[in-house]
């Protein structure tokens, strides 16, 4: 899918989509990778040799996302999703990862355009592989190659939030949907993995340049009888990074995981 509004990562020259490349009236030119997106965070701005969620993490949400436990998410979003969003429109995904969400939003505004980026460039690589009609390249938040005002919506499926970048591109009245966990989301998970689990923080933040509106709770409960998706649900988690040794062998032998699961959605317009 072409897209008008990518911005040059280096000059912030509008960018023109040709066949097998993007480039910058100041001849700046970013080659689309053969399933057609494009690269658009220079190496002075990758803080890592291989930035965001690696390889492991990326094929474990593609199959577990794939096989449907989070697909009430991605209906809720869509649904709060298709208002928002005039046709002609343009709706982005920050941090996109493998495009499950982008995927889906794709689907549910057929006259508008989706937009996704992620840091990780396998998470787009996995991204583009879904064969949907979205524009996706390898960018970050904190400096997102997107035209200023261009946007009707902006997502963020647990990503980083990045108000100021986030204000920039949505024109003056547009919508900032991001979701967050439920107070006991996958609290069954952390009583595997944790002597004390907790519940999650529930607070309605405040965003400089937006107005807060709503907070939409989804809620529902998941089970699994495979002790591959329970690992892979594990491994797209932050808690991946933060268990011990001993806790994550207690969760490599589980053949059974029934949890709650909980994400809230809170509206936001930019004002």
């Amino acid at each position: 899918m072409d897209f008008a509004h990518f911005l040059c990562p280096v000059c912030k020259s509008p960018l023109r989509g040709e066949p097998r490349r993007y480039v910058c009236p100041a001849g700046h030119s970013f080659d689309r990778a053969a399933r057609g997106y494009v690269h658009l965070l220079p190496s002075n701005r990758m803080h890592a040799k291989i930035p965001g969620d690696n390889r492991e993490m990326v094929l474990s949400r593609r199959r577990f996302l794939d096989a449907g436990g989070y697909a009430l998410f991605a209906r809720a979003l869509c649904e709060l999703a298709a208002p928002l969003v005039p046709p002609g429109g343009i709706a982005v995904d920050a941090g996109c990862g493998e495009g499950y969400y982008t995927a889906a939003l794709a689907g549910a505004l057929p006259d508008a355009a989706v937009c996704g980026y992620d840091i990780a460039k396998c998470a787009v690589d996995s991204a583009a592989r879904r064969g949907a009609r979205m524009a996706l390249a390898v960018a970050g938040s904190y400096d997102i190659p997107l035209a200023s005002g261009c946007a009707d919506l902006v997502t963020d499926v647990f990503a980083p939030v990045v108000p100021g970048e986030f204000r920039r591109i949505l024109k003056p009245g547009g919508w900032f949907l991001l979701a967050v966990p439920g107070p006991r989301h996958l609290f069954a998970l952390k009583e595997l993995l944790y002597e004390r689990p907790y519940e999650n923080e529930v607070r309605d933040v405040a965003y400089e340049g937006f107005r807060y509106v709503s907070r939409t709770p989804v809620r529902g409960q998941l089970t699994l009888d495979d002790p591959r998706l329970i690992w892979d649900l594990f491994t797209m988690t932050p808690y991946y990074w933060k268990t011990g040794v001993e806790a994550a062998q207690r969760l490599r032998q589980a053949t059974r995981l029934d949890t709650e699961i909980e994400f809230d959605f809170l509206s936001y317009q930019a004002v």
